[in-house]
């Protein structure tokens, strides 16, 4: 009988130590489980669509929303400037996001106010200067492939002229038109850029507008910074009622809308940065020091399209063009692009469009020989190069 007993109690006491082995490693897994968990909100300025600025962010969540089984993405698009602080509001109280990216200039300070509303979540502004301990910056910036760009516009134009449109004036803008200017004077110190205003990140009406104008003055070659491909339609369109107008895709493989016109362009990954900063946040390791990538970083990429770097129906044009240069000797325009393209993956420090000596178009020196300009001074750049025209409104 004192043996039945014992077995007895043996066994109840096998049953409270299974059961609370079992409830305290159940409870570990799922609090793994609820770690392994992080949700990203992301806000666009425009619509996601099928080209353009917001959509190449998208391509990129969706790139780290692939690798990382983790995390939960999303997204609010053609967000106004005025409206983001509500967004943002909405994704953290009503979608629970532990972390928010910001992709448009013009959030920077709906951002900060928000890291200071909410300082145990995460923030990520695009393209801003401003930080908090919760608020960090990132950019993928495109200022090299516009400098290759204008290698290739200086060697097709006929006319001379150039034109560019543009959105907003700000520093990263003014970037990319110096960048494509200083490509375009490395291979003909002829030619000159005249730049329209449109103030609309997506305004294709504005956009066709400002590139008619251009074409209206004379330019034979049209590059742009708006989130549609209506400078090439307007490109393609003259090009088929025989007047070549050569246009340069934006951020996106637009070449399909200007097949007969878009001799390359600038691509943009965002894939990369996304799973790293996303990492970061998840590990523990972030911090808010800014990640500012190029082509090193293989977040720049070269192109109309992502199956060829120059449209293989201009190939022919730039190898007849010759260029002689201080480091490569003379070569053909072709080979001069895919050689710069080759150096820039290589950092900076290779090659860069922003080596000295630089004037401004009032004849100011901006970068001296022998120097390279800074980030701090590419990020707050404020001036036409000298074969820019005009002035950049206030």
């Amino acid at each position: 009988m004192k043996f039945f007993n014992r077995i007895v109690i043996w066994s109840i006491c096998m049953f409270f130590v299974f059961s609370i082995t079992f409830q305290t490693l159940s409870g570990v897994a799922s609090g793994k489980e609820a770690d392994k968990k992080l949700k990203a909100g992301f806000i666009y300025v425009g619509p996601v669509g099928d080209y353009g600025f917001s959509h190449a962010h998208d391509q990129g969540r969706k790139f780290a929303e692939s690798k990382l089984p983790w995390l939960e993405t999303v997204i609010v698009e053609s967000v106004s400037d005025a409206d983001c602080t509500r967004i943002i509001d909405r994704l953290i109280q009503e979608q629970k996001c532990d972390v928010v990216f910001t992709t448009s200039f013009g959030y920077m300070d709906a951002t900060i106010s928000a890291g200071q509303k909410y300082p145990d979540k995460k923030f990520m502004h695009c393209s801003g200067f401003k930080n908090l301990p919760n608020v960090g910056t990132y950019f993928g910036d495109l200022y090299q492939m516009y400098y290759l760009n204008g290698l290739m516009a200086g060697a097709l134009t006929k006319s001379n002229k150039v034109g560019y449109v543009a959105a907003f004036p700000i520093p990263e803008l003014i970037r990319h038109i110096n960048a494509f200017a200083l490509g375009i004077k490395a291979v003909n110190p002829k030619a000159s850029v005249d730049v329209r205003w449109t103030y609309a990140w997506y305004g294709p009406d504005k956009a066709k507008e400002a590139a008619e104008s251009l074409v209206g003055e004379g330019c034979d070659v049209l590059a742009f910074t708006e989130d549609t491909p209506a400078v090439i339609e307007v490109g393609q369109s003259h090009t088929e009622k025989g007047k070549q107008i050569y246009t340069f895709s934006h951020y996106s493989p637009m070449q399909p809308y200007g097949k007969d016109s878009v001799v390359s362009g600038q691509l943009m990954d965002w894939g990369g940065m996304y799973v790293k900063a996303l990492e970061d946040i998840y590990s523990g390791k972030w911090t808010n020091a800014d990640m500012w990538w190029l082509a090193a970083e293989k977040a720049a990429l070269l192109g109309g399209s992502f199956d060829e770097l120059i449209n293989s129906k201009f190939i022919n044009d730039l190898k007849a063009v010759k260029s002689k240069t201080s480091d490569l000797g003379e070569l053909s325009v072709y080979d001069l692009v895919l050689k710069r393209y080759e150096q820039m993956q290589k950092g900076v420090e290779a090659f860069d469009p922003y080596q000295g000596p630089i004037k401004d178009n009032t004849g100011k020196e901006r970068v001296k020989a022998g120097e390279r300009a800074s980030k701090q001074d590419l990020l707050s750049i404020m001036y036409y190069v000298d074969n820019v025209k005009g002035t950049i409104p206030q």
